[in-house]
């Protein structure tokens, strides 16, 4: 029932409004990650050190990372029935009639916001499980799945454990916005494929 609630409430929305929505909790992220940086932090430098600059740590752990996630849920999208993978429509209304520069640009957006409240903050302050934890929680409209829910929670410690042994914020945020930009594009693809 509930789920049919949040489905509706999505067919409800605009796609301005679907977007303008992640726009928003991406901005109140990022504020809530300026004033935590404020307290923790000595200054701009300090957090800068989260990132190293190592074109092959980025490219080749970041990238290979996201790209080995992409191909494995890729793999299991063909596999599984299509109610496994049912977040609402959310994914969808986000992905689905973008530009590739548009997707492009949400991919961006999210990994930068989210890597740097929940591992740059959250992980630096209180360790790896909670800011996995966290993370997972936040994505709610996967929780209402079981098989949305089990791979969210496995990419979040995932994410959390690379972050953790690489301590490298890049790292991290390239593997997001991998994961990101190609399942956008797969889902956009998938959506073009239907209405033809």
């Amino acid at each position: 029932m509930k789920r049919n609630k949040q489905a509706e409430l999505i067919r409800e929305m605009t796609d301005k409004e679907v977007l303008n929505a992640l726009y928003l909790t991406q901005f109140l992220l990022l504020s809530l990650s300026l004033i935590i940086g404020i307290f923790i932090f000595k200054d701009a430098a300090d957090f800068y050190r989260l990132f190293q600059w190592s074109f092959a740590d980025i490219v080749v752990l970041g990238g290979g990372a996201g790209l080995l996630v992409v191909i494995m849920d890729v793999y299991m999208m063909h596999k599984l029935p299509e109610k496994y993978y049912d977040d609402g429509g959310i994914n969808e209304r986000l992905f689905g009639g973008r530009s590739t520069a548009g997707i492009f640009w949400i991919a961006c957006i999210v990994a930068v916001a989210e890597e740097i409240f929940f591992r740059g903050m959250i992980q630096t302050i209180f360790g790896f499980v909670p800011a996995s934890i966290l993370f997972a929680i936040i994505h709610v409209r996967y929780l209402s799945q079981w098989y949305l829910t089990v791979n969210v929670i496995l990419l979040s410690f995932g994410i959390g454990w690379l972050f953790e042994w690489t301590g490298n914020l890049a790292v991290v945020i390239v593997m997001h916005f991998t994961i990101d930009f190609l399942l956008g594009l797969a889902i956009r693809r998938k959506q073009n494929k239907k209405n033809q």
